[in-house]
């Protein structure tokens, strides 16, 4: 079972709800988030890791710089621009890409910042995008890391 648990700051919360439930733990968090969890890990007594193999060691990944960047990679600019049009986007992304603080920018930065500045078209792309990474054996590490160990 996923669980969005509202923020990283919460997961100390969760983990102390959870952990006497017997309900084995996972996650993934941001990179500017490794710190929280692993604070969290501590308060709730499920570890107190050191560092980031230690803190895969108890089943929680930390993405590079967050999932969709991750996913944005794993899947590449071009693959990433035919879910937009599937999903009837690409012409708002182009519009997007025209403005003059995006213009000659990264397409994997422009990328990502499309995708984060609306909170519901971010929802909806980290499925989508997710299960386009899964159908080419694409995976980005930390979310086929956390997969294997649940």
């Amino acid at each position: 079972m996923i669980v969005p648990i509202g923020g990283a700051h919460a997961i100390g919360h969760f983990l102390t709800r959870l952990t006497p439930a017997g309900v084995r733990l996972a996650g993934l968090c941001d990179l500017r988030e490794e710190e929280v969890f692993r604070r969290g890990l501590a308060t709730a007594r499920v570890g107190s890791p050191r560092t980031r193999t230690e803190m895969e060691r108890l089943g929680f990944y930390v993405c590079v710089k967050d999932l969709e960047d991750e996913l944005i990679r794993a899947l590449g600019a071009a693959r990433v621009e035919e879910l937009f049009e599937s999903q009837g986007d690409l012409r708002a992304f182009h519009s997007f890409q025209s403005q003059p603080a995006w213009r000659g920018r990264e397409p994997e930065a422009q990328l990502w910042r499309f995708l984060r500045s609306s909170s519901r078209r971010n929802q909806r792309y980290a499925r989508l995008l997710a299960e386009a990474a899964l159908d080419r054996d694409a995976l980005p590490r930390p979310l086929d890391a956390l997969l294997d160990h649940v």
